[in-house]
């Protein structure tokens, strides 16, 4: 792309550390667009858990139709000590992935050179796939209810929604990206077929299905528990990993620390024919606010994501060049809050030079 194109982003910095470490972001991706030659003009909201103290309002719904007019969303965090969790997760975050249809949770799972894994014996060639999670179904529609709520009779239930529609996006964009990493061109479809038997066998069939429209790609297929084991045995077996809403959301946590940890991993929420939004995994981390000390680096990776989906790939690349570069050689020293021996400010803008001079 590049060459003057114009880009129309939404920033939500959020709550505790979310300002800082967008922030951060924001400088990175300013030094990216000057040497790649487009623009990102950005369109600040400030929804988050101190508008909803204020106004009792999370998101309305004239903000989701200004949003399916931008072109991407860059989110810092959400989550607030004085508000009682699940409101703003729901309100904000759920909202915008179930209102734009962002169908795809996309999490890179990626060692950077010179970080620290509680792997054994293993390093960056080892642990380098991308976990594709289905992200607008499942238990997270929110679909069931109680009987006898506060008696010891008391039943709850909570549907686990998965359509035919549904899955096969989900895994047809996992086995493009399969073929387009080129890597091993592998496929893992992550579920619980020997229990979970009605969804296993839809996500299993569908896999199926769809193999055959990629028969470069081969398909395996893993129980989400022997899953687990093998992320920290050998997770140099895994390229794509395709997966259900809740199995995704369990195991990206895991794959997360084996990256060394919630500091570097990035996340997007994908629709692939309309509006994306890519954020740090971790969370808000109020006792950190405003302290300067909180490692933007998973921040910035996200701030890559999005300029890869936008298509200003070579943009993309040299972020990631420069995060490898400001890690491998120990600028950052750690990626734990307070440790990194300079601020969350500073090592944004060391990122942001790295990627003017690469």
């Amino acid at each position: 792309m590049g060459k003057g194109k114009v880009y129309k982003i939404g920033v939500i910095p959020g709550d505790g550390v979310g300002p800082e470490i967008i922030n951060a972001g924001l400088e990175v991706l300013k030094s990216a667009s000057s040497r790649f030659e487009f623009r990102l003009e950005t369109v600040h909201y400030d929804f988050g858990g101190d508008r909803y103290l204020r106004t009792g309002e999370t998101l309305p719904d004239s903000a989701i139709e200004e949003f399916k007019k931008l072109d991407a969303i860059y989110l810092g965090a959400i989550g607030h000590p004085d508000v009682k969790p699940g409101i703003l997760e729901k309100g904000i975050l759920l909202k915008i992935r179930f209102d734009l249809d962002q169908y795809i949770n996309l999490r890179p799972v990626k060692l950077y050179p010179g970080v620290w894994t509680p792997l054994k014996d293993k390093g960056p060639e080892h642990i380098d796939y991308v976990v594709v999670r289905e992200n607008t179904e499942g238990a997270y529609c929110g679909i069931g209810g109680f009987f006898k709520k506060d008696t010891q009779d008391e039943i709850a239930t909570q549907l686990d929604i998965n359509t035919r529609k549904g899955v096969e996006r989900c895994v047809r964009y996992a086995f493009e990206l399969a073929r387009n990493r080129n890597k091993k061109k592998t496929l893992t479809c992550v579920d619980k077929a020997n229990v979970l038997t009605f969804s296993g066998d839809l996500w299993r069939r569908t896999c199926r299905d769809v193999n055959r429209d990629y028969p470069d790609i081969k398909l395996d297929y893993a129980f989400v528990d022997a899953a687990c084991m093998w992320m920290v045995k050998n997770p140099e077996w895994f390229d794509v990993i395709v997966t259900n809403n809740m199995f995704g959301d369990i195991i990206t946590d895991l794959a997360a620390i084996t990256q060394g940890g919630l500091g570097v991993a990035a996340g997007g929420n994908i629709n692939p024919e309309g509006v994306s939004m890519f954020e740090p995994i971790h969370g808000s981390a109020p006792k950190y606010a405003g302290k300067n000390v909180i490692c933007p680096v998973a921040t910035i990776a996200a701030g890559a994501m999005m300029l890869n989906v936008l298509g200003e790939k070579k943009a993309a690349d040299c972020i990631e060049k420069a995060i490898s570069k400001a890690l491998s050689e120990k600028h950052i020293k750690s990626l734990e809050a307070g440790r990194m021996g300079m601020g969350t400010s500073e090592a944004g803008e060391l990122i942001a030079k790295f990627v003017s001079e690469i």
